[in-house]
């Protein structure tokens, strides 16, 4: 196949263009020239920003178009009206935020769509996230009818990732110690390697897939406490996670997600969490260990080195003045009564 991939020079367009190379395909890409314009010297590159036009695609056509970088409505728009005749198959990787109510638990692919406000400035925040993308899903689908391919995934992880919300857990987990972790320990977490999105993408488009599918891992429910247990088991075994309970955490300004990735108070979105992926799973989704994707994305910040700077996550001098905090607050005293038990 011919393969457009509009970004693909970063994360998960990175492991896309990778994965469609290894089978075989004819891949372009379309980017800035800002990040990695050395990758993929086998592909064709044809540099533009999708803000502006895709005009210096010229007359090109395609069988497949990947969009892995599309977050205005506006752009998206743009992009899918220049290509509507010049490919025969649209795949827009959304988000599994693009659903109303990402509260809400178990959700699966026809969960109601967030709502998008016209009258509203376009511009990306955390707040409006969500909106936007599944703005862009109804401009896709309404532009290329059964050749859309629209793909949900929750939270992505691995080498490359540029938000290091996964990235910051791998070494500080490495780094041991005491470590603060954000209670309860029981909430459910999802993820997806990068490289196991990407291959399931080239198989959707393939097989010319149309619809929406979610994709997150792993394979059975795993609780935020079991993933960085075995996260520390792997990076070493030598730390202990000292849960920290979210009322604390909200007091002392931790802001959710960004100062302590995966982390999701009670009242915030933790449906996100718990996505049903029945649909993607009998479509061949499948998900690799988290010792893979741990010991892999170690390595990579290893060569990535010590002097980049950290997107997520709290910095060494904060995490220690959190846990001294936390060991200030005064904890009820057990009372013991006749025969040995506590109140």
């Amino acid at each position: 196949m011919k393969i457009l991939v509009l970004g693909g020079t970063r994360f998960v367009g990175r492991h896309a263009v990778e994965a469609a190379l290894a089978r075989g395909h004819e891949v372009t890409l379309f980017h800035r020239g800002q990040s990695g314009p050395e990758l993929f010297p086998e592909c064709e590159h044809v540099f533009g920003d999708r803000r502006i036009g895709l005009e210096a695609l010229g007359g090109h056509e395609f069988d497949v178009c990947i969009d892995t970088c599309g977050y205005l409505p506006s752009e998206v728009s743009r992009s899918a009206s220049t290509l509507v005749d010049r490919v025969g198959h649209y795949t827009f990787i959304s988000s599994v935020s693009a659903h109303a109510h990402p509260e809400q638990p178990g959700h699966d692919e026809d969960a109601q769509l967030a709502v998008w406000d016209p009258t509203a400035r376009e511009e990306l925040t955390e707040d409006n996230y969500g909106p936007l993308k599944a703005e862009c899903e109804h401009i896709v689908r309404a532009t290329f009818g059964a050749r859309a391919l629209v793909v949900r995934p929750g939270l992505v992880v691995g080498p490359h990732d540029p938000t290091d919300r996964f990235s910051w857990w791998v070494a500080r987990l490495a780094q041991g110690g005491e470590i603060a972790a954000p209670a309860p320990a029981g909430a459910k977490v999802q993820w997806l390697d990068a490289r196991d999105l990407a291959r399931f993408l080239v198989d959707l488009v393939e097989a010319r897939a149309r619809g929406a599918y979610l994709a997150a891992g792993p394979e059975r429910e795993t609780t935020l406490g079991e993933m960085l247990g075995e996260g520390l088991q792997l990076g070493g075994g030598d730390g202990e996670l000292v849960w920290i309970d979210s009322g604390f955490l909200l007091d002392e300004r931790i802001a959710p997600w960004k100062d302590l990735p995966l982390w999701i108070p009670e009242d915030g979105p933790r449906g996100i969490f718990s996505a049903d992926v029945a649909r993607a799973r009998s479509a061949g989704l499948t998900t690799r260990s988290l010792g893979e994707t741990f010991a892999d994305t170690l390595e990579w910040l290893r060569e990535r080195g010590s002097g980049a700077a950290w997107q997520a996550g709290l910095s060494p001098a904060r995490e220690k003045a959190l846990l001294d905090r936390w060991r200030a607050v005064p904890r009820p005293r057990a009372f013991a009564l006749p025969g040995g038990r506590e109140i």
